[in-house]
């Protein structure tokens, strides 16, 4: 599992290798074996600029691709063939998921009236299959109670052992949580932190413009917004409650 608060987005890339697809076991790294999914969740919200979510795709190495329904028509932009698709498929045709069985994906139905939206379903699944870290693209635009959820399941209990990213374009969003981590970037990169579910407190900077020592954020005003990397690597470290951690590579 990668150390919390490790950017994965532009910076500290391990995946110019390929990895393999699901099923095919372990890497091995210094000696020791370690889980090989990394999972790719396509939600159905805005792609956004199509070449850079390919380019990055393809830089940060996929062995699970996993729609939660409508994402799966982001899947043919980036080139990608989906593993599995999940949700009430209320995007999809009988026709198109016939095809879709017939090519070798999974297709995981669920009763359109649920407690869970399609992403976290996406999500669930991919964490019981093993994946860490998660990369979703696709969660952010298009209606704001939709967005403002997706951005939300980063606190779900099932996913706190697990690395979770929302990617739109350039930028990265995961959650710190106590004791912190590190944070790859350039210098003048943009950083963001806000406080989820309450206040985060006995927090502590290194790496950034504007420090904190021991300080707490508090849940509702923007204190934290736009902090300026001052070196390559950054530190967060924090006593208690989540921080909702934005990497924008440059100025914002």
């Amino acid at each position: 599992m990668p150390a919390e608060g490790v950017c994965q987005g532009e910076v500290n890339q391990v995946a110019d290798r390929p990895l393999p697809r699901v099923g095919s076991g372990f890497l091995l790294e210094g000696g020791m074996a370690v889980a090989s999914v990394r999972a790719l969740v396509l939600a159905n919200g805005l792609l956004g600029d199509t070449e850079q979510a390919r380019d990055r795709v393809t830089r940060w190495g996929v062995s699970l691709v996993i729609a939660a329904d409508g994402g799966y028509y982001h899947a043919a932009a980036l080139g990608l063939k989906v593993d599995v698709v999940i949700g009430d498929l209320d995007s999809l045709d009988s026709d198109l998921r016939a095809a879709l069985e017939a090519d070798g994906t999974h297709v995981e139905a669920v009763p359109a009236e649920k407690d869970e939206t399609d992403l976290e379903l996406a999500l669930l699944y991919a964490a019981r299959q093993g994946a860490d870290p998660i990369a979703v693209l696709g969660a952010l635009g298009g209606r704001l109670d939709m967005t403002l959820s997706n951005m939300l399941l980063l606190t779900h209990p099932a996913l706190a052992m697990t690395r979770v990213e929302l990617w739109n374009g350039a930028q990265t969003a995961w959650l710190i949580r106590p004791p912190g981590g590190e944070i790859g970037g350039a210098v003048g990169d943009t950083l963001s932190l806000v406080p989820l579910g309450g206040h985060a407190l006995g927090i502590t900077t290194q790496g950034l413009k504007y420090a904190l020592r021991d300080e707490t954020l508090a849940f509702g005003p923007a204190r934290g917004i736009s902090n300026v990397l001052t070196e390559t690597t950054a530190r967060v470290s924090l006593r208690e409650g989540l921080l909702l951690a934005v990497h924008t590579p440059g100025r914002a």
